[in-house]
C-alpha cells in the first residue's frame, strides 16, 4: 500500500487534543507495517490568538496566524491540511485559500459521520464551545441535511466552557467526566437522537459508553476523513 499524501496538521488548540487527533489518525490508518502509515507534519502552536476573544471583538483574529501555519506546512511538503479544532474553523478562510494542498473540513466531516452513525435522526445535540455555538457553523451544516441542532441552555453552556478550560488545564478527572456525562444526558432529555462532541477537548473525557444515544466525536470524524483523503485506495 502506498504511504499516501503528506498530511499537515494545524494544531496546538489545545495541545492534548492535537495529539489525541494524531492517535486517531494512527488508529484509522489500515497499515500492516509502520512504513504504510501516513506522514504527518504537525505544527502544534499554542500561540494561536484566542478564538473566543476574537469573536467577541476583544482580540486579534487568529485567521492570519492560521494562514501562516498552513503556508508553512505546505512549504514543508504537506499535500493535505487539517485543523483539529472546531472553533478555529470559524476563522478558517485563510487556510482554505492556501494553494498547494486540499483542506479537510472538520465540520463537514463530523456532519457526514453523524449521518452514518445515526441515519434518520432529525435532532442532534451539540457539545461545543460558546464561540462555535454562536457562530452557527454546525446548525448551518446540519440544516443542509434537514437536521436540527440542540444546544445546552445558557447555564449549561457556561458549564461546558468551564469544563473545556479545565481539560485544557490538564484536568481530566472524575468531576470533569461526570460533568460532560450530565451535559450529554441533558441534550438527550431535550430530544437529541445523537450527541456530537463539537470540541476536541470533549472526547478526552467523554466516550460512547457515557452517552445513551449515538455519539460522534469530531476528532475521530476528522481523522477518518483525513485518512480517506490521504489514502484514497484504502477506502
Amino acid at each position: 500500500m502506498s504511504r499516501g499524501l503528506v498530511v499537515g496538521v494545524l494544531g496546538g488548540m489545545g495541545p492534548a487534543a492535537t495529539w489525541d487527533f494524531c492517535r486517531e489518525v494512527l488508529v484509522a490508518t489500515p497499515a500492516e507495517v509502520e512504513q504504510e502509515h501516513l506522514r504527518l507534519l504537525v505544527d502544534s502552536d499554542p500561540g494561536v490568538p484566542n478564538r473566543h476573544a476574537a469573536l467577541r471583538g476583544e482580540g486579534a483574529s487568529p485567521a492570519p496566524h492560521l494562514g501562516r501555519m498552513a503556508r508553512g506546512l505546505v512549504a514543508a511538503g504537506a499535500e493535505v491540511l487539517c485543523m483539529p479544532c472546531n472553533t478555529a474553523h470559524v476563522f478558517a478562510s485563510e487556510v482554505r485559500d492556501v494553494e498547494g494542498a486540499q483542506f479537510v473540513d472538520m465540520i463537514e466531516a463530523t456532519v457526514a459521520a453523524t449521518r452514518l452513525a445515526a441515519p434518520g435522526v432529525t435532532r442532534v445535540g451539540l457539545l461545543a464551545t460558546t464561540t462555535t455555538v454562536t457562530a452557527g457553523v454546525y446548525p448551518q451544516a446540519f440544516a443542509v441535511e434537514g437536521v436540527e441542532v440542540v444546544v445546552p441552555n445558557e447555564a449549561s453552556q457556561a458549564r461546558v466552557m468551564e469544563l473545556v478550560f479545565a481539560i485544557k488545564g490538564g484536568d481530566v478527572g472524575k468531576a470533569v467526566r461526570d460533568g460532560f456525562r450530565s451535559l450529554a444526558a441533558e441534550l438527550v432529555t431535550d430530544g437529541a437522537g445523537a450527541v456530537v462532541a463539537g470540541c476536541t477537548e470533549v472526547p478526552l473525557v467523554l466516550t460512547a459508553e457515557d452517552v445513551s444515544v449515538p455519539y460522534v466525536a469530531s476528532t475521530r470524524a476528522l481523522a477518518e476523513a483525513v485518512v480517506r483523503h490521504a489514502l484514497p485506495q484504502a477506502v
